[in-house]
């Protein structure tokens, strides 16, 4: 897919956790409903590539069973998103599958969102999300793109050592 297709979230030149487009990158642990999920958001350079790392333990008890990292858009990027088509990652994993949760306005509840679902390697890849393929959770709403607040990654749903990284995030144009 061509760059100029392209608008770009993050592309990890920052060296902190603000994305390129400004606002900061938060975790967050199931501990905020009384898991004992635990994880690190942390800079790193994987494979000669500046990236986030998320890395941490996701755990069932105490009905838990969730680590991920956030991030608001920037006003530039949501003025601009119902012109695209999709997000994007480029991501390097550990063999596990993980999910992009998107959040709009239109959601109260803190366990609804739209999710998508992909697998990881050991290597770089650049992953593709069309926004007609996140699915509803725990709401009726379809997504509306226009009123997004919030993208997460998460390591959700079993017990497993979560270790992504994320070199770069945006939309994108077909």
């Amino acid at each position: 897919m061509s760059e100029q297709n392209k608008l770009i979230i993050d592309d990890r030149k920052t060296g902190n956790l603000h994305a390129s487009s400004g606002n900061e990158w938060q975790l967050v642990a199931d501990g905020v409903m009384g898991g004992v999920s635990n994880g690190q958001l942390l800079t790193e350079i994987v494979e000669d590539r500046a990236c986030l790392k998320m890395h941490g333990d996701v755990s069932l008890d105490n009905n838990g069973g969730f680590i991920q990292i956030t991030l608001n858009p920037s006003n530039d990027i949501l003025e601009k998103i119902t012109e695209y088509s999709g997000l994007f990652l480029e991501v390097y994993g550990n063999d596990q599958a993980y999910n992009v949760h998107l959040r709009t306005k239109d959601l109260w509840l803190p366990w609804q969102s739209y999710r998508a679902t992909f697998s990881t390697k050991p290597q770089w890849e650049t992953l593709y999300f069309p926004f007609s393929e996140f699915k509803p959770y725990r709401t009726e709403s379809k997504l509306d793109v226009d009123r997004l607040s919030r993208v997460g990654i998460v390591a959700i749903g079993r017990v497993f050592t979560a270790d992504l990284c994320v070199a770069k995030i945006g939309i994108y144009k077909k």
